[in-house]
């Protein structure tokens, strides 16, 4: 089963400072159709305006990705972290028992574009944990570059979840596939450009999810960049 979610389709809000997209229900966005997939729970696309951002508010038991877009997110929290976030890095957050943090963007004149991912972890009330890791494009270019994972394999950033989460840069005739566990969800994100996706085509901001599937294939790729995401079912 493979079927394709629209960019469109996602929850929006503007708040004036931000603006962000819902690919799964958010906030005031409700959709009991979209609640998640799998273990995965929220991908929001932020933009964050000059100057402005999140101020220090709490989570708990959730494992939270930031991947950077453009510009840069400041991030503080409870631990003592205070970290800059660029595009090409690939930051967790895990909240564990409890955990407070902020995230800014300091730049005078230009958006912070990020997206923010949580994952249902596979284990609760944990110490609270932070990692961050950068990963060149060359590392992603015409391939899938597991950038995290439970256990942190190949480099990756390790996350409390059953799942595993992988970012390419396909263009042209590259291509890329993975082999696919029939009994777990596959969720696919176009971070930007245009992709096939087993034969199917997505534009920026579209998704596929994909279950009892055994194969995924990626190709036909302009200027695209992706995240697919292994999931517990």
């Amino acid at each position: 089963m493979l079927q394709i979610r629209r960019s469109d389709a996602r929850g929006f809000a503007d708040h004036g400072w931000l603006k962000s997209f819902h690919s799964f229900s958010f906030a005031d966005y409700f959709d009991p159709a979209w609640m998640g997939w799998g273990n995965l729970r929220v991908i929001n696309e932020d933009r964050i305006a000059p100057g402005t951002g999140f101020g220090t508010h709490g989570h708990r038991d959730m494992e939270i990705i930031s991947y950077v877009l453009q510009g840069n997110l400041a991030h503080k929290d409870s631990m003592g972290n205070v970290k800059g976030i660029p595009p090409g890095d690939v930051q967790r957050m895990s909240a564990g028992s409890g955990v407070r943090h902020s995230e800014f963007n300091h730049a005078p004149n230009s958006t912070t574009h990020f997206l923010q991912i949580w994952i249902e972890p596979n284990v609760t009330g944990i110490e609270p944990g932070y990692e961050q890791k950068s990963f060149a494009e060359a590392e992603k270019r015409g391939k899938l570059r597991l950038v995290a994972s439970n256990g942190g394999a190949e480099g990756s950033v390790h996350i409390n979840a059953d799942a595993a989460m992988y970012a390419g840069l396909l263009d042209g005739a590259e291509t890329a596939e993975l082999t696919l566990n029939p009994a777990r969800k596959t969720y696919v994100h176009l971070v930007r450009g245009a992709l096939d996706v087993n034969g199917e085509t997505l534009q920026g901001g579209d998704a596929a999810v994909l279950a009892a599937e055994s194969q995924l294939r990626l190709a036909n790729g302009k200027d695209a960049e992706v995240l697919v995401f292994d999931l517990a079912a």
